[in-house]
C-alpha cells in the first residue's frame, strides 16, 4: 500500500477542530481554530486516523488522495 495525503479545503472549513481531536498526529489547529495538516505520506495506524478525520467532518472540507497520485513527498 502506497498510502494517502490528507488534504484540506480551506474556504469550506469552518474551524470547529474535530479532526485535531481525531488525529492529533496528523493535524494541529493554528491560533484561529483552522487545522494544519501534516504534510507528506500517512499509512499505518495513521492512515486510519485520516480516515476518521475526513468522516467526521461536518464540512465535508477533508479528503484523501492517494499518494501515488500526488507526486513526491513534499
Amino acid at each position: 500500500m502506497s498510502g494517502v495525503r490528507l488534504r484540506v479545503d480551506r474556504v469550506a472549513c469552518d474551524g470547529r477542530g474535530f479532526c485535531a481531536e481525531v488525529a492529533p498526529e496528523l493535524i494541529r489547529l493554528d491560533d484561529w481554530g483552522f487545522p494544519i495538516i501534516e504534510q507528506g505520506v500517512i499509512s499505518g495506524h495513521r492512515e486510519a486516523d485520516a480516515h476518521d478525520a475526513v468522516e467526521l467532518c461536518p464540512k465535508l472540507a477533508l479528503w484523501l488522495e492517494e499518494a501515488d497520485r500526488t507526486g513526491p513527498s513534499q
